[in-house]
């Protein structure tokens, strides 16, 4: 069998398909990634034959700046988004369609893709073959046991308004269906027909297999989810061995420290923002990893905060989660889906600070699976409310829930269940 794995997004949305083309390939199948042209190191580094994409809407998230405004940028800057975002995806859809009858990707037998790159079953669809959507988190099958990830949506709400939340994904349809169906048409040779935005449609109009990358043991398979709708468990890369040299020294010299990190996600006043992670690190006698991401976090504000407040700090760039984070007493972050499943598995307390997106939506289930205290919004963040969410998390209650949600965790074996769900995908279309 040959897969071509498509995808786009940040390394977050990258990241789990690059497990899966190993996993594919450690089953003697042939994989090829398409994806962004900026993470070719990332896939060839892990062994993986790639074939890249245009970066497309990538561009905006290219310096710190431009990233904030995309993330948390106003009323004018989303219909700014709409009336531009859709031209820049000609490329994209160019390039995936080059990847699949000339490049990399020629001779496929199944397309897996993450929606985002929009080409997923469009190209599948033309070839004739299979497509399976891959995802790192439920935005596209309507349930009634939960709101829709995409928007901050409270729990609890009735479940036929929980269902009636994943209208959200209509959004994606309104923005780039012109541009798709002239794509169609033009390249493809496609005819219109009903539901052809919708990737968790097949051709024939019956399901087309869904594959979640997360944990039943966090978020259990609705009950009413149609056939070919899974949850698979974790797709992740295999940890690094060791930590960096500083790490394992800061480490072996003093208490279990926390982590805090914001990953890409920048927002405003990055500096008031760190100053309030040291301060609260400070208030709860704690040691601090932490790492800057892409101005998520300031190392200067980080260097000055903790010599003023005493406390002892290390600050890391690109450093592996899934050996640093079980050596942590608790990890701060800001709810991203890949962040908060590598905290899950490394069965530490949680204390999520989300942005935007999906994040206050894990932070919530990290609440109700009682492994970390209610998210605390990065509007609302400051030192000493910080400081309060951390205490509650490294509780003993708390973080012996977190020890044994992790226990379960990794004794899933997601990357082996995604891997026959594509197998299975590619022999029956199913």
């Amino acid at each position: 069998m040959k897969a071509l794995i498509m995808t786009l997004g940040t390394r977050g949305d990258v990241q789990p398909f690059v497990a899966l083309a190993r996993a594919l390939g450690a089953a003697g199948h042939e994989a090829v990634l398409c994806a962004p042209h900026r993470f070719a190191e990332l896939a060839t580094g892990n062994g993986v034959t790639f074939a890249g994409v245009d970066d497309g809407p990538l561009r905006q998230l290219d310096t710190p700046a431009e990233a904030d405004e995309a993330f948390g940028g106003g009323v004018r800057t989303r219909l700014r988004q709409i009336r531009e975002m859709p031209s820049m995806f000609d490329q994209v859809l160019a390039d995936s369609w080059q990847v699949a009858v000339h490049g990399a990707g020629k001779g496929a037998d199944v397309v897996v893709h993450n929606g985002q790159i929009l080409a997923g079953q469009h190209v599948a669809e033309a070839l004739g073959i299979p497509a399976v959507l891959g995802l790192p988190l439920p935005m596209y099958v309507p349930t009634r046991e939960y709101p829709w990830p995409g928007q901050s949506l409270p729990f609890g709400l009735p479940g036929w308004l929980n269902r009636v939340t994943f209208a959200g994904m209509r959004l994606p349809a309104s923005m780039f269906g012109r541009v798709i169906d002239r794509w169609r048409r033009d390249t493809l040779g496609l005819p219109t027909r009903p539901g052809r935005h919708d990737p968790t449609v097949r051709p024939d109009g019956g399901p087309a297999p869904v594959l979640h990358a997360y944990s039943p043991s966090v978020l259990p398979r609705p009950a009413d989810w149609p056939a070919g709708a899974e949850v698979t468990g974790y797709w992740f890369l295999p940890p690094e061995p060791s930590l960096p040299t500083d790490v394992e020294e800061f480490l072996a010299a003093g208490l279990v420290p926390l982590f805090a990190g914001f990953g890409s996600m920048s927002g405003p006043d990055a500096r008031t923002r760190t100053r309030a992670v040291v301060e609260a690190a400070a208030l709860t006698g704690n040691r601090l990893v932490l790492a800057t991401g892409w101005g998520g976090l300031d190392a200067g504000a980080a260097t000055a905060a903790a010599s003023d407040l005493g406390v002892e700090l290390l600050v890391v760039g690109d450093v592996d989660y899934q050996t640093l984070f079980p050596r942590m007493a608790a990890i701060v972050h800001h709810g991203g889906a890949g962040t908060t499943g590598t905290a899950f598995t490394a069965g530490r307390p949680q204390v999520v600070c989300p942005f935007v997106a999906d994040q206050p939506f894990w932070g919530r289930v990290t609440h109700a699976r009682g492994v970390g205290p209610e998210p605390l919004s990065q509007r609302k963040l400051t030192g000493p409310a910080l400081a309060d969410r951390i205490t509650e998390a490294c509780e003993p209650a708390t973080a012996a829930a977190a020890s044994r949600l992790g226990g379960r965790i990794v004794r899933e074996r997601g990357l082996d269940r995604a891997v026959a769900l594509v197998e299975r995908a590619a022999e029956t279309g199913r």
